[in-house]
């Protein structure tokens, strides 16, 4: 999704070439701050979780109360989190070099075996090697990566327009994480819609929200 021309506006690098409306977005977006994720949205960590390495996450449901978990892959291994509490529920710092390699396997996709609760599965990961989170949910919110400030990514939280930028920041759309630290590795949501994940090259940051009724 480029919302006129945020792309345009990245690889521009600067207001050569950029329309008027062009230009005055990508100044919308240099300006913004980064603001907690609106309501229902709520932080699962404090900040974030460190993970040193990390190459990719997937997502999975917990087999016994439905919740979403999070799987991390990184140079140390493998991590499953419980994405309500926060809480790290299962490791593998030694995963089976003989098992699936984690993306470079050939399609449908990138994969992983899981571990923990969800030991005997696959897990989609995307991340360094490739693939992709979804990017909306079912009712409406929608997440969006941009670069006015290249090679630095700005994480975008949207609901019910499709063109949220026209409205103020911090009410039709929300400037929630800024990667200017670390490289970008995967940002979406879960399948359920429940859960937002940013991954970076250095961490995981999670946003959670209550199921719908």
């Amino acid at each position: 999704m480029d919302h006129g021309g945020v792309r345009d506006v990245e690889q521009a690098g600067g207001r050569g070439g950029l329309t008027a409306y062009q230009a005055e977005l990508r100044d919308r977006m240099l300006a913004a701050p980064v603001v907690p994720a609106p309501e229902p949205w709520r932080p699962v960590f404090e900040g974030c979780a460190p993970v040193g390495g990390l190459l990719g996450i997937g997502f999975a449901a917990h087999p016994e109360n439905g919740r979403d978990l999070v799987m991390v892959v990184s140079g140390d291994g493998h991590g499953l989190f419980d994405a309500v509490t926060g809480e790290r529920i299962a490791r593998d710092r030694d995963p089976d070099p003989d098992a699936e390699e984690c993306g470079r396997d050939a399609p449908p996709g990138l994969s992983c075996p899981g571990l923990g609760p969800i030991a005997g599965r696959s897990v989609y990961i995307a991340g360094l090697l490739g693939g992709a989170l979804h990017t909306g949910t079912g009712d409406g919110w929608v997440l969006e990566v941009v670069s006015p400030d290249w090679p630095h990514d700005r994480v975008l939280l949207s609901r019910g327009s499709s063109m949220p930028h026209r409205a103020p920041h911090g009410e039709g759309w929300w400037h929630i994480f800024h990667s200017y630290y670390s490289e970008l590795r995967a940002v979406g949501f879960s399948p359920s819609g429940r859960t937002l994940a940013v991954a970076t090259s250095s961490d995981v940051t999670l946003w959670t929200r209550a199921p719908a009724d």
